[in-house]
């Protein structure tokens, strides 16, 4: 399955049925007088964040979507039939934006969570309405009103609890599958995530979901590499693991190149608690780590832990300290309440 996170739809609801001019005409009823019925609603278009999706591929193959239009008035006081509505439904993180890209119109965060994007017209009057005891015989009846034309974006950006950054092949792929049970490619060539990841890491008998989004470059922010077009994955996470290759010669620049691109990024992104951890110490001697280890710590102005994603080393030590800041995260404004007694 292909991943899509972003892509233009044209909605369109449903214009309203028009009323209808009718005058009742049956043997022995002198004065049948008027019986025009209402022209029926149109359909109103909704989105819908649904459970079971995290791409938006299939809006790839249908861009259009329309409600049906009310039907109109008939008589013997008859209603049109209401047009059926449509709903979109899209993957939860799903944001919906107008056509200027900026203006926020939703964000979809919760299963079950709809939003009215174009509202059908109303049906129009039949000519029963107009009767009055000045005039009882009304030959006039409106019109539906027409439906809402609207071009809209849709942007997914994935609901993750922690989210991993660094340079292509610093190990965040290989963290990754060897926390959780997600398996993405892992190879000794750069860029061999091309799409974002997500897995269920357990530690301690908690679990919480971890991003994966491919690495950055130096320049990432003016579109070099694969850009920072997934950042967006990771702005909804608690605590973003910024894992560094320790076998790198340059791994101080390495972090300030992260750093860099964050900044550069905007948004709070950059203000987001970090866990910094350097990794693929399975492939260094004790004394360069320790050496290296150092230098990260002065230049990350914190703690630094060393791990080895293929061996296994130290991961579930990293993983408290994401489950520590996740905790936090979730428990700001929430006060615990005491224990009831009776």
């Amino acid at each position: 399955m292909k991943f899509l996170d972003l892509c233009k739809v044209y909605i369109r609801s449903g214009g309203g049925g028009g009323g209808c001019v009718s005058f009742r005409r049956e043997k022995f009823i002198e004065f049948g007088g008027p019986d025009g019925g209402d022209g029926g609603n149109g359909g109103s278009v909704w989105a819908e964040a649904v459970d079971g999706l995290n791409t938006l591929i299939d809006f790839r193959y249908q861009q259009h979507f329309f409600a049906k239009s009310g039907q109109p008035g008939m008589g013997s006081q008859r209603t049109g039939k209401t047009g059926d509505d449509i709903v979109l439904k899209v993957p939860v993180g799903t944001e919906i934006l107008d056509e200027d890209e900026e203006t926020v119109i939703a964000d979809l965060t919760t299963v079950g969570q709809r939003v009215l994007l174009a509202q059908g017209g109303n049906g129009g009057w039949g000519n029963l309405r107009f009767k009055s005891s000045t005039n009882r015989a009304p030959a006039r009846a409106n019109p539906g009103q027409p439906g809402i034309d609207r071009t809209i974006w849709l942007r997914l950006k994935l609901i993750a609890d922690a989210g991993l950054l660094g340079l292509p092949n610093a190990g965040k792929s290989t963290f990754l599958a060897a926390t959780s049970n997600a398996r993405p490619k892992i190879a000794d060539y750069p860029f061999t995530t091309l799409v974002p990841n997500l897995g269920v890491v357990g530690i301690d008998g908690k679990e919480f979901v971890m991003a994966d989004i491919p690495g950055l470059i130096e320049g990432a922010s003016e579109g070099r590499g694969l850009g920072d077009q997934f950042l967006a994955h990771v702005e909804r996470c608690s605590v973003l693991l910024h894992l560094i290759d320790g076998t790198s010669s340059t791994i101080t620049k390495d972090y300030r190149t992260i750093i860099h691109e964050l900044d550069a990024y905007g948004g709070a992104l950059a203000d987001k608690p970090r866990i910094t951890a350097m990794n693929k110490i399975d492939a260094m001697d004790p004394k360069q780590v320790s050496d290296r280890r150092r230098a990260l710590e002065k230049a990350t102005g914190g703690k630094v832990y060393t791990i080895s994603g293929v061996a296994g080393t130290s991961l579930n030590e990293v993983l408290r300290a994401l489950w520590a800041e996740i905790e936090a995260a979730r428990g700001d404004g929430q006060e615990e309440q005491a224990p009831w007694h009776p």
